[in-house]
Protein backbone atom coordinates (compact mmCIF):
# COMPACT_ATOMS: atom_id res chain seq x y z
CA UNK A 1 0.00 0.00 0.00
CA UNK A 2 1.72 3.70 -0.65
CA UNK A 3 0.22 6.59 0.81
CA UNK A 4 -1.53 9.17 -1.27
CA UNK A 5 0.78 11.74 -0.86
CA UNK A 6 2.04 13.24 -4.41
CA UNK A 7 0.93 10.10 -6.01
CA UNK A 8 -1.57 10.26 -8.29
CA UNK A 9 -5.27 7.95 -7.04
CA UNK A 10 -8.32 6.95 -8.93
CA UNK A 11 -10.18 4.92 -5.93
CA UNK A 12 -10.53 6.31 -2.44
CA UNK A 13 -10.27 3.19 0.45
CA UNK A 14 -12.48 4.04 3.42
CA UNK A 15 -12.16 1.40 6.43
CA UNK A 16 -14.52 0.70 9.26
CA UNK A 17 -14.45 2.71 12.33
CA UNK A 18 -14.25 1.25 16.00
CA UNK A 19 -16.67 1.74 19.29
CA UNK A 20 -19.78 1.15 16.89
CA UNK A 21 -18.54 2.37 13.84
CA UNK A 22 -17.66 -0.39 12.30
CA UNK A 23 -20.28 -0.80 10.26
CA UNK A 24 -20.04 2.81 8.41
CA UNK A 25 -18.89 1.69 5.23
CA UNK A 26 -21.73 -0.65 5.11
CA UNK A 27 -23.85 1.97 5.59
CA UNK A 28 -22.59 4.34 3.18
CA UNK A 29 -22.54 2.11 0.39
CA UNK A 30 -26.30 1.64 1.42
CA UNK A 31 -26.98 5.30 1.50
CA UNK A 32 -24.73 5.60 -1.68
CA UNK A 33 -26.85 3.22 -3.54
CA UNK A 34 -30.21 4.45 -2.34
CA UNK A 35 -29.12 7.94 -3.89
CA UNK A 36 -28.54 6.61 -7.40
CA UNK A 37 -31.90 4.55 -6.93
CA UNK A 38 -33.18 8.04 -6.50
CA UNK A 39 -31.39 10.05 -9.75
CA UNK A 40 -28.78 11.25 -8.35
CA UNK A 41 -25.06 10.92 -9.73
CA UNK A 42 -23.26 8.92 -8.03
CA UNK A 43 -19.40 7.38 -8.44
CA UNK A 44 -18.93 3.81 -8.26
CA UNK A 45 -18.76 2.24 -5.19
CA UNK A 46 -17.72 -0.85 -3.47
CA UNK A 47 -17.79 -2.82 -0.43
CA UNK A 48 -13.96 -4.91 -0.18
CA UNK A 49 -13.27 -7.45 2.67
CA UNK A 50 -10.03 -6.50 4.86
CA UNK A 51 -7.74 -8.95 6.49
CA UNK A 52 -7.34 -10.06 9.93
CA UNK A 53 -11.31 -10.38 10.59
CA UNK A 54 -11.45 -6.31 9.94
CA UNK A 55 -15.16 -5.10 8.92
CA UNK A 56 -15.13 -4.88 5.30
CA UNK A 57 -13.90 -1.32 3.57
CA UNK A 58 -15.42 0.95 1.20
CA UNK A 59 -14.17 1.48 -2.27
CA UNK A 60 -15.22 4.88 -3.72
CA UNK A 61 -14.16 5.95 -7.41
CA UNK A 62 -12.96 9.77 -7.35
CA UNK A 63 -15.21 11.93 -9.79
CA UNK A 64 -12.92 14.58 -10.48
CA UNK A 65 -10.29 13.57 -12.43
CA UNK A 66 -9.25 12.81 -15.89
CA UNK A 67 -10.52 8.80 -17.08
CA UNK A 68 -8.59 8.24 -20.07
CA UNK A 69 -4.41 8.59 -20.47
CA UNK A 70 -5.55 10.86 -23.76
CA UNK A 71 -7.64 12.92 -21.55
CA UNK A 72 -6.44 16.31 -21.48
CA UNK A 73 -9.06 18.09 -19.51
CA UNK A 74 -8.14 19.92 -16.37
CA UNK A 75 -10.07 19.49 -13.46
CA UNK A 76 -11.13 21.01 -9.30
CA UNK A 77 -12.77 20.16 -7.24
CA UNK A 78 -14.06 23.32 -4.63
CA UNK A 79 -16.20 22.52 -1.35
CA UNK A 80 -18.77 24.98 -0.01
CA UNK A 81 -16.46 26.38 2.72
CA UNK A 82 -14.36 26.92 0.12
CA UNK A 83 -17.01 28.98 -2.20
CA UNK A 84 -18.37 30.89 0.87
CA UNK A 85 -14.90 31.67 2.21
CA UNK A 86 -15.63 29.96 5.37
CA UNK A 87 -12.67 28.04 7.34
CA UNK A 88 -13.10 24.15 7.59
CA UNK A 89 -13.87 24.30 11.12
CA UNK A 90 -16.92 26.12 10.72
CA UNK A 91 -18.68 23.56 7.84
CA UNK A 92 -21.81 22.92 10.47
CA UNK A 93 -22.54 26.46 10.18
CA UNK A 94 -23.82 27.58 6.80
CA UNK A 95 -27.77 27.24 6.19
CA UNK A 96 -29.39 25.02 2.05
CA UNK A 97 -29.87 29.34 1.49
CA UNK A 98 -26.61 29.97 1.94
CA UNK A 99 -25.22 27.48 -0.37
CA UNK A 100 -27.88 28.39 -3.18
CA UNK A 101 -26.96 32.20 -2.92
CA UNK A 102 -23.45 31.14 -3.93
CA UNK A 103 -23.90 28.29 -6.30
CA UNK A 104 -26.00 30.16 -8.21
CA UNK A 105 -23.75 33.09 -9.63
CA UNK A 106 -20.95 30.14 -9.94
CA UNK A 107 -22.76 27.71 -12.12
CA UNK A 108 -22.49 27.28 -15.63
CA UNK A 109 -26.57 25.74 -15.50
CA UNK A 110 -27.77 27.31 -11.96
CA UNK A 111 -31.06 26.16 -12.69
CA UNK A 112 -30.44 22.41 -12.95
CA UNK A 113 -27.89 22.93 -9.85
CA UNK A 114 -30.06 24.49 -7.86
CA UNK A 115 -32.71 21.67 -8.19
CA UNK A 116 -29.99 19.45 -7.41
CA UNK A 117 -29.16 21.14 -4.42
CA UNK A 118 -32.89 21.10 -3.44
CA UNK A 119 -32.91 17.47 -4.01
CA UNK A 120 -30.05 16.76 -2.13
CA UNK A 121 -31.14 18.17 1.04
CA UNK A 122 -34.70 16.54 0.35
CA UNK A 123 -32.80 13.18 -0.20
CA UNK A 124 -30.62 14.14 3.40
CA UNK A 125 -33.45 14.80 5.20
CA UNK A 126 -35.37 11.54 4.54
CA UNK A 127 -32.13 8.75 4.90
CA UNK A 128 -31.38 11.14 8.23
CA UNK A 129 -28.12 11.87 6.96
CA UNK A 130 -26.66 14.62 9.33
CA UNK A 131 -23.81 15.19 8.26
CA UNK A 132 -24.11 16.83 4.80
CA UNK A 133 -22.03 19.57 6.10
CA UNK A 134 -20.43 22.23 3.75
CA UNK A 135 -17.23 20.22 2.70
CA UNK A 136 -19.46 17.29 1.67
CA UNK A 137 -21.06 19.25 -0.70
CA UNK A 138 -18.84 20.79 -3.67
CA UNK A 139 -18.47 21.97 -7.34
CA UNK A 140 -16.61 20.48 -9.78
CA UNK A 141 -15.11 22.54 -12.19
CA UNK A 142 -13.14 21.48 -15.77
CA UNK A 143 -11.60 23.88 -18.11
CA UNK A 144 -10.43 22.07 -21.94
CA UNK A 145 -7.27 21.81 -23.05
CA UNK A 146 -5.76 25.16 -24.07
CA UNK A 147 -8.70 27.22 -22.27
CA UNK A 148 -7.93 29.90 -19.46
CA UNK A 149 -11.33 29.36 -18.16
CA UNK A 150 -13.61 26.61 -16.52
CA UNK A 151 -15.69 25.97 -19.35
CA UNK A 152 -18.41 23.75 -16.39
CA UNK A 153 -18.62 24.48 -13.25
CA UNK A 154 -21.60 21.88 -11.95
CA UNK A 155 -22.40 20.56 -8.63
CA UNK A 156 -20.84 17.64 -7.54
CA UNK A 157 -22.25 14.13 -7.85
CA UNK A 158 -22.98 12.56 -4.34
CA UNK A 159 -20.91 11.52 -2.12
CA UNK A 160 -20.12 10.79 2.03
CA UNK A 161 -23.38 10.22 2.10
CA UNK A 162 -24.30 7.97 5.74
CA UNK A 163 -27.09 7.59 7.76
CA UNK A 164 -26.10 8.39 10.67
CA UNK A 165 -28.73 8.05 13.14
CA UNK A 166 -27.93 4.31 13.46
CA UNK A 167 -24.82 5.23 14.93
CA UNK A 168 -24.06 5.67 19.01
CA UNK A 169 -24.76 9.12 20.44
CA UNK A 170 -26.32 10.07 16.70
CA UNK A 171 -29.75 8.96 17.35
CA UNK A 172 -30.99 12.14 17.88
CA UNK A 173 -28.98 13.86 14.83
CA UNK A 174 -30.17 16.42 12.84
CA UNK A 175 -29.52 18.15 9.83
CA UNK A 176 -26.14 19.56 9.06
CA UNK A 177 -27.24 22.66 7.65
CA UNK A 178 -30.77 24.41 7.95
CA UNK A 179 -33.08 25.17 5.64
CA UNK A 180 -35.99 27.50 6.77
CA UNK A 181 -33.98 28.30 10.03
CA UNK A 182 -35.26 24.43 10.64
CA UNK A 183 -32.75 21.24 11.41
CA UNK A 184 -35.48 19.05 12.76
CA UNK A 185 -39.11 17.87 12.18
CA UNK A 186 -38.91 18.65 8.43
CA UNK A 187 -41.62 19.19 6.30
CA UNK A 188 -42.73 19.22 2.99
CA UNK A 189 -44.60 22.65 3.69
CA UNK A 190 -40.55 23.28 5.17
CA UNK A 191 -39.47 22.34 1.36
CA UNK A 192 -41.55 24.09 -0.51
CA UNK A 193 -40.69 27.27 1.32
CA UNK A 194 -36.73 26.52 1.12
CA UNK A 195 -37.83 26.08 -2.91
CA UNK A 196 -39.48 29.62 -3.07
CA UNK A 197 -36.11 31.27 -1.15
CA UNK A 198 -34.14 30.10 -3.74
CA UNK A 199 -36.75 30.46 -6.78
CA UNK A 200 -36.73 27.18 -7.79
CA UNK A 201 -40.10 26.66 -9.31
CA UNK A 202 -43.16 25.32 -6.78
CA UNK A 203 -44.26 22.66 -9.80
CA UNK A 204 -40.69 21.52 -10.06
CA UNK A 205 -40.31 21.28 -6.54
CA UNK A 206 -43.33 19.16 -5.82
CA UNK A 207 -42.55 17.01 -8.94
CA UNK A 208 -39.05 16.53 -7.12
CA UNK A 209 -40.20 15.14 -3.73
CA UNK A 210 -42.72 12.81 -5.45
CA UNK A 211 -39.85 11.10 -6.86
CA UNK A 212 -37.26 11.14 -4.39
CA UNK A 213 -39.70 9.56 -2.16
CA UNK A 214 -41.04 7.14 -4.61
CA UNK A 215 -38.03 5.73 -5.86
CA UNK A 216 -36.58 5.49 -2.61
CA UNK A 217 -39.75 3.36 -1.10
CA UNK A 218 -39.04 1.15 -3.60
CA UNK A 219 -35.44 0.93 -3.31
CA UNK A 220 -35.43 0.54 0.28
CA UNK A 221 -36.78 -3.09 -0.51
CA UNK A 222 -34.75 -3.54 -3.57
CA UNK A 223 -31.82 -3.07 -2.53
CA UNK A 224 -29.79 -6.23 -1.95
CA UNK A 225 -26.13 -5.53 0.03
CA UNK A 226 -23.47 -8.04 -1.13
CA UNK A 227 -23.33 -11.12 1.37
CA UNK A 228 -20.02 -9.39 3.31
CA UNK A 229 -22.26 -6.45 4.57
CA UNK A 230 -24.83 -9.29 6.39
CA UNK A 231 -22.06 -11.71 7.27
CA UNK A 232 -21.24 -9.70 10.26
CA UNK A 233 -23.88 -8.60 13.06
CA UNK A 234 -23.29 -4.91 13.37
CA UNK A 235 -23.72 -4.64 8.99
CA UNK A 236 -27.03 -6.78 9.49
CA UNK A 237 -28.41 -4.38 12.53
CA UNK A 238 -27.40 -1.32 10.87
CA UNK A 239 -29.27 -1.82 6.95
CA UNK A 240 -32.20 -2.79 8.83
CA UNK A 241 -31.84 0.23 10.64
CA UNK A 242 -31.09 2.21 7.70
CA UNK A 243 -34.48 0.42 5.91
CA UNK A 244 -37.08 1.71 9.09
CA UNK A 245 -35.73 4.93 9.41
CA UNK A 246 -35.93 5.77 5.72
CA UNK A 247 -39.20 4.14 5.23
CA UNK A 248 -40.23 6.09 8.72
CA UNK A 249 -39.44 9.39 6.95
CA UNK A 250 -40.98 8.52 3.75
CA UNK A 251 -44.43 7.75 5.71
CA UNK A 252 -44.02 10.59 7.54
CA UNK A 253 -43.37 13.12 4.74
CA UNK A 254 -46.23 11.73 2.51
Amino acid sequence: MIAAVDVPFTHILKPAGMAGFEALPVVEWLSLELGRAAGFVVPDAALVGMPDGMAPALVVERFDIRVAPDDRRRFALEDFCSVLDLPATAKYDGTIERVARGLRPLSTNPDEDLEILFCRAVFAWLIADGDMHLKNLALVKMASPGSRRFDSVRFAPLYDAVTTRVFPGLGGDRMALKLTGKDDRLTPRDFLTLARTIELPIARAEAAMASITAALRDAVDATTPPDMAVDRESGRAAIERVKDIVVGRIDAFE
